[in-house]
């Protein structure tokens, strides 16, 4: 099973991953976690503003949903925090995945904003290639769970467990 979480930076993709990740993996230990950050960093495709064209950001998601799709065949479960700008990715993980559960971590901008100085430095012209100003940042469709990143809401550890209520049953 591939449990892909969606949001912006900033958005708090990553550490709920992590809550997810560690009480999945209790309780299924074929679990892995997949992190879009990790992934650039082990392919060394985090060095200069290229790999954060858009081209950049379609080459890594493609290489993790080949591992992603070679880690599933395998039987092992994955929970992926990624970006994921593209709609025909997502539509493509629906059928290509055993079995794929799409979560967004819905953080309004202006909170990211307090979270990550990438924003407003893109916003001065300082930076460029920041999903969510100057590159768009499309909403799912239809993600199977939509949590608040906003951080008025739940906390980590309780929006893991709803995601790992939505999805144990289905678990390999």
């Amino acid at each position: 099973m591939i449990t892909w979480i969606i949001g912006l930076s900033g958005s708090g993709k990553t550490t709920v991953g992590k809550e997810l990740f560690i009480t999945t993996k209790h309780l299924h230990p074929n679990t892995v976690l997949i992190d879009g950050d990790e992934i650039r960093e082990v392919f060394k495709h985090n060095r200069g503003n290229t790999p954060y064209s858009i081209e950049g950001r379609r080459q890594n998601a493609e290489r993790i949903q080949a591992l992603c799709r070679w880690l599933d065949n395998q039987g092992i479960n994955v929970v992926c925090c990624i970006l994921s700008i593209f709609e025909e990715s997502r539509e493509w993980n629906r059928e290509n995945y055993s079995d794929y559960f799409e979560v967004l971590v819905d953080t309004p901008i202006d909170i990211l904003k307090t979270r990550r100085d990438m924003y407003g430095r893109a916003e001065r012209g300082e930076a460029s290639n920041v999903v969510g100003i100057d590159i768009p940042f499309p909403h799912p469709k239809s993600p199977d769970l939509v949590i608040d990143g906003s951080g008025s809401g739940n906390t980590p550890e309780q929006n893991a467990a709803l995601i790992l209520e939505h999805i144990k049953e289905r678990l390999i």
